[in-house]
């Protein structure tokens, strides 16, 4: 799928009848907010309504002017939402529980709402690996398949430039040349996955 920037995402969230941008954001912010939820204890199904309330509140926001970028990050905002949303589903649970059985409910680890603090250390990790799996799945795409290999063999394996031209039947310079294309690439996605919103 071909990349698109995240301001163009947002911008064309104005749209109400865009369904195929809609469809983009959900695609990019939705797997940290179901891992952040599931964390916390919710089911599947729960940490799947958690994204789905929290990128609708989002939408809604954004769409009627209420979101100031300048107060903040888009991966804030959304862990703001979130937060309210998980502490809201654990607090059902815990009177479900309440309801079934009583002395169970008591020493219930939902029965506390999650540290704010560390919920947000939380979330910085599952916003971080998110947008580097998503960013390393776009330059794997942009790239050819030595190039990654070569970026991946030498980055994120460890091995020397010398080894990945052995292996990947290169020469030593088009290994530098593979890491250095795809390093640059990657920069710049990862400036776009959370680039400033587009003033209203």
């Amino acid at each position: 799928m071909e990349w698109v920037t995240t301001s163009t995402i947002l911008e064309r969230l104005r749209d109400f009848d865009d369904r195929s941008m809609w469809n983009r954001f959900c695609t990019r912010f939705r797997r940290p907010l179901i891992s952040f939820a599931r964390r916390y204890g919710l089911s599947e199904a729960e940490a799947d309504d958690v994204a789905q309330e929290t990128l609708l509140a989002f939408a809604q926001a954004y769409r009627s002017g209420k979101y100031d970028a300048a107060k903040g990050r888009l991966s804030s905002w959304l862990f703001g939402v979130a937060y309210k949303q998980i502490a809201n589903a654990r607090r059902r649970n815990l009177a479900d529980r309440k309801r079934r059985d009583e002395r169970g409910a008591r020493t219930s680890f939902l029965a506390a709402v999650p540290d704010r603090r560390e919920a947000s250390v939380a979330w910085d990790a599952e916003w971080e690996q998110a947008r580097m799996e998503s960013c390393l799945r776009q330059v794997r795409r942009d790239v050819s398949e030595n190039t990654y290999r070569a970026f991946e063999l030498v980055v994120r394996k460890g091995r020397s430039p010398d080894q990945a031209a052995a292996e990947l039947g290169m020469s030593r310079d088009a290994v530098y040349v593979a890491k250095h294309r795809v390093l640059k690439r990657l920069r710049e996605l990862v400036a776009d996955f959370e680039s400033l919103l587009p003033e209203t």
